[in-house]
């Protein structure tokens, strides 16, 4: 376990750096707003096509070659990025990352294949602090190595304006290291299968598919949308991660118009909102849990979001800006795992696998729209207008999540109100 948390906590930790300076280095090249949200909505896009076919490549021939291409592919996006000369390039480089991230998958199957079902919970929250933790540590680092200039220091050259060079090609360095990591040190977790296997598996799914129809799996999928309770909570999923991508699109955008911040200042604010988010995901959501229920927390969680929505443009300086980040952190870090445990605790086995489904399908398709409808509001109505549209749908959300509750309360679901 340790050995893979190395190698996801190094090949994030160059994400974490390049994610304050996408906005600035697309702002280089004269990118709108809009073209702003548009490259950073690519990487989701693709990814959401992209891994359930790295899901079942990690199946058939294992989590390391997958984790290896993986790597490699982030390594050639980080390059393209330090050498791009247009803003195009840019959306090409995380358009290719995105759909080349086979670790997202590959990662958490790994965890499941070397842990027991009573310590797999603890892995896959040692995986989540591996994510968190390289987060916030790049976050940190990147718009700080930005204003810098190393590229400048190391070429005796005076600095011209930030550097938009050393800090992708560090993070180039970073992923190439994972890779050299996981190739010499990582061992593979999964028996592949042998090809008289496959083929004996491939013959079974073919027979299963003609047994069942395309009506019998729709009716399936309908019966999950049905089930009482699930098409809303899957909605309120939606949503908040709709709204939450506002925030993610547009901070570092509005933060250069209100306070003229740069890759640093909006680092270090990234920087803050994860440890929030960690505090609240990783101290205080099972005590919470405990005492509230799930269903209880999601409408917290309404509040905090909505509040923060609205705090962000009545910010004047940077305290207020705090508070207002903190309530997004904190509300995201609670309501995103309530709603994915709800999802778990009120659907039966028989389509537990398709109401997960949904609810990862509907998470990832909110982080390709929420961005570029946030962009469209911020280039043609005004900057503020993303957290003000935000601040309206989170007060939707806790009309819903408040339903929700009662509707669960009625229904004898005590543990999960």
């Amino acid at each position: 376990m340790g050995r893979l948390f190395t190698c996801i906590f190094i090949d994030l930790l160059g994400f974490g750096l390049i994610v304050p300076l996408l906005t600035f280095m697309a702002l280089r090249f004269d990118a709108s707003p809009l073209e702003v949200t548009a490259m950073i909505a690519s990487y989701s896009l693709m990814q959401l096509f992209a891994a359930p076919l790295w899901g079942r490549a990690s199946d058939r021939w294992g989590r390391k070659p997958v984790l290896l291409i993986s790597f490699a592919a982030t390594t050639t996006a980080f390059l393209m990025l330090a050498f791009a000369q247009s803003f195009w390039v840019l959306v090409a480089a995380r358009a290719l990352a995105g759909a080349l991230s086979g670790d997202l998958s590959a990662a958490p199957a790994y965890v499941a294949d070397i842990t027991t079902p009573e310590r797999r919970a603890k892995g896959m929250g040692l995986l989540g602090a591996a994510f968190a933790l390289s987060f916030i540590v790049g976050a940190s680092f990147g718009g700080y190595l930005s204003e810098l200039n190393v590229t400048a220091m190391l070429f005796d050259e005076a600095a011209s304006g930030p550097d938009y060079f050393f800090p992708p090609l560090l993070s180039a360095s970073l992923s190439m290291t994972a890779f050299f990591f996981a190739l010499f040190f990582l061992p593979e977790s999964h028996r592949v299968k042998s090809r008289e296997e496959r083929a004996e598996e491939t013959e079974a799914a073919r027979k299963e598919a003609l047994g069942r129809s395309l009506y019998e799996r729709m009716i399936t999928t309908l019966r999950a949308l049905h089930y009482p309770h699930l098409a809303l909570v899957t909605a309120i999923l939606f949503l908040v991660g709709f709204v939450f991508a506002h925030m993610e699109s547009t901070l570092a955008l509005w933060a250069d118009i209100a306070f003229g911040w740069d890759a640093r200042e909006v680092g270090y604010l990234f920087a803050f909102a994860g440890v929030i988010a960690v505090i609240f995901q990783a101290g205080l959501l099972g005590p919470l849990t405990r005492r509230f229920g799930e269903a209880r927390l999601v409408v917290f969680s309404a509040i905090l979001l909505g509040g923060g929505m609205a705090l962000v443009p009545s910010a004047t300086g940077l305290v207020q800006l705090l508070v207002a980040i903190a309530c997004l952190a904190a509300g995201f870090g609670l309501g995103n795992p309530s709603i994915q445990s709800l999802i778990t605790k009120l659907s039966r086995p028989e389509i537990a696998g398709v109401a997960l489904g949904m609810g990862q399908a509907a998470s990832s398709l909110a982080r390709v729209i929420g961005p570029l409808w946030a962009g469209f509001l911020f280039q043609r109505i005004g900057p503020d207008w993303p957290y003000i549209a935000g601040a309206f749908f989170m007060a939707l959300v806790f009309v819903l999540a408040e339903r929700l509750r009662r509707q669960i309360l009625a229904g004898g679901a005590t543990g999960a109100a």
